[in-house]
Formats: C-alpha cells, sequence, structure tokens
C-alpha cells in the first residue's frame, strides 16, 4: 500500500470514528476558533505565580523571569520546542559560576521544568490543547548523580563545635543542626515549623515539607524541651513560625546560608566540598538505612510510595512510626516515649 493510500485510510477511519461520536470536522474547526487569545508571557507568569506554591514560586520565579525577559511581548502559543531548547542552551551558558557548578545542566533542568509548570496552567485554562503543549516536546538533561553523601562523625562533631562557639548566635546554630541531624527534615520543613506542631506527650513533631507533603515525626525528649524553650524566649505564637532571631523576627533560608559560609571559614573542608544542610540529610538516613534496613530509612526520610524508586515492595515493608522512634532513639542514644 503506497503513503497516498495509506494517508487516504486513515482519514477514512478518522471521519467515520466522528461520525460516530456525533462530531463533524466543522465542529473541531469551532472549537478551536472559540478558544481565548492566548496571552503574553508577561501577562501571564504574573498569573501562574499567584497560583502556585511558596515552594514552587521559589524553584521557578527566577527562571519565570528570564522567560519575561526574552519573549516578555510573545503569545503562549508562539514558541516552538525548538526555541525552548535554544533558550535552555542560553541559559545553561550563562548561568553563575559557583564551587559546585555543573556545567549549567541543573539550570537548563529548571528552565524546562518551570516552562512545563507555565504551560499546564495555560492547558488548564483553554489558552493552548495539551498536544501544542511544546514545553513537553523538549527533553531535559541528565541529571547527574549527587555528590553529597553521609558526613562522617568526627567531621559531624566539628560542625556542631563550630557553631556553638561562633557567629551571633550559636544556640539558634546549634538548635538548627540538632534539628536537621534527628530528623533528617529539609529547610522548608524546618522553617514550616510552628509551636502548635509540637506534641511534647509523644515527642512528635509535624513536618510539612515539598510535595505538600505531611508527617509526624519522632524527636528526642531533649530536642523537644529546646525547640519548646526556644519558642518561649522568642515569642513564637501558636501558629507562628517556631524558629526565630533573638529580636523575635523568623529565620529565612539566608540563615541557613550564613550559617555555611562560617563553617567554611573556620573549616576549610566545608569550604572545598561546599557542604550544605542537605548533607546532613544524606548522613541520617545513611546511618539509618545501615542499621535498621531500607523501609525505616525510606519511612524516616518521608518518602512518597508512589516515587519511582519505591517499587511495589515498598507497600509490604512500610515501616511504623514506633520503628523509626526505635531508630532515633538509638541515634540519640535516649530513650523515646513511643518505643
Amino acid at each position: 500500500m503506497s503513503d497516498a493510500a495509506a494517508s487516504q485510510a486513515e482519514l477514512d477511519a478518522a471521519r467515520l470514528l466522528l461520525a460516530r461520536m456525533g462530531i463533524s470536522p466543522a465542529d473541531l474547526l469551532q472549537a478551536a476558533a472559540d478558544r481565548p487569545p492566548s496571552p503574553t508571557f508577561t501577562e501571564y507568569v504574573p498569573v501562574v505565580s499567584a497560583a502556585v506554591t511558596t515552594g514552587t514560586r521559589r524553584a521557578y520565579g527566577s527562571y519565570w523571569n528570564r522567560v519575561v525577559e526574552h519573549w516578555g511581548q510573545r503569545r503562549l502559543d508562539e514558541p516552538t520546542p525548538s526555541e525552548i531548547e535554544r533558550l535552555a542552551e542560553y541559559v545553561k551558558t550563562h548561568v553563575v559560576a559557583r564551587r559546585n557548578a555543573r556545567g549549567g545542566r541543573s539550570a537548563a533542568e529548571h528552565l524546562i521544568a518551570a516552562l512545563r509548570c507555565l504551560y499546564k496552567r495555560a492547558v488548564a485554562d483553554g489558552y493552548i490543547s495539551a498536544s501544542d503543549n511544546p514545553a513537553l516536546k523538549v527533553a531535559k538533561p541528565r541529571r547527574l548523580p549527587s555528590t553529597r553523601r553521609a558526613v562522617a562523625d568526627t567531621r559531624l562533631a566539628e560542625i556542631n563545635d563550630v557553631a556553638a562557639s561562633t557567629g551571633d548566635d550559636p544556640a539558634l546554630d546549634s538548635l538548627l543542626l540538632r534539628l536537621h541531624t534527628e530528623t533528617a527534615c529539609r529547610r522548608g520543613g524546618a522553617l514550616a515549623l510552628r509551636p502548635v506542631d509540637l506534641d511534647p506527650d509523644q515527642c512528635l513533631i509535624l513536618l510539612r515539607e515539598k510535595g505538600d507533603t505531611v508527617r509526624w515525626q519522632p524527636v528526642s525528649p531533649t530536642l523537644m524541651r529546646y525547640l519548646q524553650r526556644h519558642a518561649e524566649e522568642r515569642g513564637a505564637t501558636d501558629t507562628g513560625q517556631l524558629l526565630r532571631y533573638r529580636n523575635g523576627q523568623p529565620i529565612t533560608y539566608r540563615r541557613y546560608d550564613h550559617l555555611w559560609v562560617r563553617m567554611g571559614e573556620h573549616l576549610p573542608w566545608v569550604y572545598v566540598q561546599q557542604i550544605s544542610t542537605h548533607w546532613l540529610r544524606h548522613t541520617t538516613l545513611t546511618w539509618v538505612e545501615r542499621n535498621f534496613g531500607y523501609g525505616v530509612a525510606r519511612a524516616y526520610a518521608g518518602h512518597s510510595e508512589r516515587g519511582s524508586d519505591a517499587g511495589t515492595t515498598a507497600t509490604y515493608v512500610r515501616a511504623t512510626l514506633q520503628e523509626v522512634a526505635a531508630a532515633l532513639a538509638a541515634l540519640t542514644n535516649e530513650p523515646h516515649p513511643l518505643t
């Protein structure tokens, strides 16, 4: 069968399918004509930014700004996949150089993810059809393996010693390090913590992290006392942010930045390896996995069972809160009420 014959056969099949559905080709043309005109990027980016979560806005905001900078007066349905690839390459080659930079791959990946988020909203709002979404037709750069790993016990002790003996608020910095070491929480989870999220009777804290995940995480009685004392001394209201400066103002991500810059000034290896708060998460979860197994480590981390790396087995080996508390008790060498 020739290509022309095959094309004709496909057209006949399409007409037959439309006829059975009660739809005429004119109906399809009318539906396309009824679609509202696409807004420009300058007009639409603020709409999307206002609709997403704070975490998404923080992750993609700078990339949306870059899109507006290059395509501000263009309409959403104008850029092609090739143009998106060219913009991603531009962002990749013009990224701010940092010691831990990896050739701009992350910047290109985040730009494409930011555009996918924007176009997903545009499809939902009826400005373009799902089949015309150009961002989905562009592949993200392959993500390289992370260079982060567990920090040795002796190195972790050095970090805690420097935090407790330097800076303008050693009590705050020591509390941050202990919170992240005990719970393996992310920075967003720590910053979202409120006094009302503390359960002192069972030594549990409620963590709200990325992806709108919420979970109860065991903490040691000692950490619970420090968290309560910190909230009381620094004037945190029940539903306000718990972690605060001495003047009562809530801390931000900048506190972490200043903390690790100071660590690098006192500990050269911290600067050379670009140690950050997320390394503490690697440290704790590695220890839990080695001593209590994958199921407990997964629950300790708060990873969703729907994750692509979970597999069906994760449904059957899900750890209980008591098992997580037992791992914490062994980690801190301190009894926990749930064990």
